[in-house]
């Protein structure tokens, strides 16, 4: 079956998710995206078109999804330019909170406690806003595959154990006891393991360290956070570590599944405990259903549980945010904001991404991301 089969299947499971109506990195450093709309919108896209351009930067995980959602609300809207600079979360972040974009995208929630002395970043952006509160909207799902390059092997499955030895540096080889185990009859290379981690500050990072974390067993010595801490060699980007593995025998990294798919890279099948899960839209979505609310209000930010056990569940899932204010830019700006995140909340403009390797927002949350837009003044 193929993979967006496999998503168009997924799709609905994630749709049928009722527990997330509870209230849910750059590549390629040139701005993408630039967008020249014609036409009205829809209702469900925020009304009549503003005019004028809005300017974003942030992940680079949603950096296919929102290159897509551009290219349609290009069709509706003929006065509006949208740039979106995929630098990865930590960039988006500090752009937005210094005012050099209107909004950012981050593979997680701001954080609302200050690490080393510095500020927080919710307070931050805070600031950034007039002293009005930014909001975390929940806006593209996308799994963090665990990548390969190995030579005749189809299937590799792997732990949280065994993958964060990996990644920490203590499993060096492929044929290490620890992988063996998990792969019997896999005709396994003694070959030394060639990690790739994402040089720049990255919230597919900070994600998938939370996994190694939680699933690791204590093999995972490091904090989650943006900036990697274990083993390997740094890329830049999402584009920059699947092409490193791409170009690398036996090599292993962490990236957005469209990004293993578009690089023809082999995914890890992750054992939780119940078995080894393939990655799906589907098993994504059953992840996603451990989700529980962090933020309050029209704050949408999530606690995902990266430990589940529950059967069928891949469980190293991240959601890319989009990061506004709620008040406090100029009413020109709000405008464009508002327009073009009520867009791409919309069905018409979720729909666009199952083709591309993202899941669509689940309804109930989808309505719940579309009345905190609309909220924006």
């Amino acid at each position: 079956m193929s993979v967006n089969r496999l998503l168009r299947v997924g799709t609905v499971a994630v749709a049928s998710l009722g527990v997330l109506a509870l209230s849910a990195c750059g590549s390629d450093p040139e701005p993408t995206g630039s967008s020249s709309p014609s036409g009205s919108t829809s209702s469900s896209a925020g009304g009549d078109c503003p005019e004028g351009t809005l300017n974003a930067e942030g992940s680079s995980a949603q950096k296919n999804a929102i290159e897509e959602v551009i290219a349609k609300y290009n069709e509706k809207c003929a006065d509006v330019t949208v740039n979106y600079n995929p630098t990865g979360s930590g960039a988006g972040i500090k752009q937005f909170n210094a005012a050099q974009v209107d909004f950012a995208g981050s593979d997680s929630a701001l954080k609302t406690e200050a690490k080393d002395g510095g500020e927080a970043e919710a307070a931050a952006a805070a600031k950034r806003c007039q002293n009005n509160p930014a909001v975390n909207l929940p806006m593209v799902i996308g799994p963090v595959a665990i990548a390969y390059n190995l030579d005749g092997v189809e299937k590799l499955v792997l732990d949280g154990p065994t993958a964060a030895k990996i990644f920490q540096g203590t499993v060096k080889t492929w044929n290490a006891p620890e992988i063996a185990k998990l792969n019997p009859g896999v005709n396994l290379p003694s070959a030394p393991i060639a990690v790739f981690f994402r040089s720049d500050e990255s919230g597919t990072t900070e994600n998938f360290t939370k996994y190694l974390e939680a699933a690791g067993g204590g093999a995972w010595k490091g904090e989650p956070a943006k900036k990697w801490s274990g083993t390997g060699a740094g890329k830049e980007k999402s584009a920059g570590v699947a092409e490193g593995v791409k170009s690398t025998r036996n090599s292993i990294t962490y990236v957005e599944w469209s990004y293993a798919v578009d690089n023809k890279l082999g995914v890890a099948q992750v054992d939780s405990g119940a078995g080894p899960v393939p990655l799906t839209a589907e098993s994504a979505g059953k992840a996603l259903a451990a989700a529980k609310p962090a933020g309050s209000g029209s704050d949408l930010a999530l606690k995902l549980d990266y430990a589940t056990k529950a059967p069928g569940a891949y469980p190293i899932i991240l959601v890319t945010y989009e990061i506004a204010c709620t008040k406090g830019l100029p009413a020109e700006k709000t405008a464009l904001v508002k327009g073009f995140l009520s867009y791409f909340a919309s069905t018409e403009g979720q729909a666009s991404l199952a083709e591309l390797n993202y899941a669509p927002l689940p309804e109930e949350m989808r309505t719940k991301v579309d009345a905190a837009i609309q909220a924006i003044s």
